[in-house]
């Protein structure tokens, strides 16, 4: 059975903090990283993270999971192949080619949507992909992060209107 627990070991084990000097993807400064990459790429972290986030959505009525790219679409794959979601991947801009397509995969008026991000830090890049789901029709009806760095982004999200889940915080990984 996957817990909490057993994904905080499988992250220690698996060395996904770091300690040192590093600059985050917000631009703040920051004396330890969580390489959520590493993670990812990991079958049996994927795994548990899917499993954890399934469990949550058991029984309600969701339509879709998704995730922007680039850190949460490994993470929204291994969530739809769980959960047998449909899966939609949410680029950070249009590209000039093909479709230009900001969300792939079939959005339709009024789908239930959960999305995933590996870290929030201050939530930025997660609210741009709700935003983008919700311009296009979509209601966002939870949103899950695998680490919470605890440095802003639940308070974002409140202010959006929406709870961000994280399924572990960094202070309960540091216990």
């Amino acid at each position: 059975m996957v817990s909490k627990e057993y994904l905080i070991d499988l992250l220690k084990e698996n060395e996904v903090f770091l300690e040192g000097d590093f600059t985050l993807a917000s631009g703040k400064k920051s004396n330890y990283y969580v390489n959520m990459k590493k993670a990812i790429t990991d079958p049996e972290i994927l795994s548990t993270i899917s499993k954890l986030i399934t469990e949550k959505i058991s029984g309600e009525n969701v339509d879709k999971v998704a995730g922007p790219a680039l850190g949460a679409v490994p993470i929204a794959t291994a969530v739809s192949l769980e959960s047998k979601l449909p899966l939609l991947m949410i680029r950070k801009e249009k590209k000039g080619y093909g479709t230009s397509k900001l969300i792939e995969g079939e959005l339709n008026q009024d789908d239930n949507v959960i999305v995933v991000e590996d870290v929030s830090t201050t939530g930025g890049s997660l609210l741009k992909a709700i935003n983008a789901i919700q311009d296009n029709g979509g209601k966002v009806v939870r949103a899950f992060v695998v680490v919470d760095r605890q440095e802003g982004a639940i308070e974002e999200f409140e202010k959006a209107g929406i709870t961000l889940e994280p399924l572990i915080t960094v202070n309960e990984f540091f216990d």
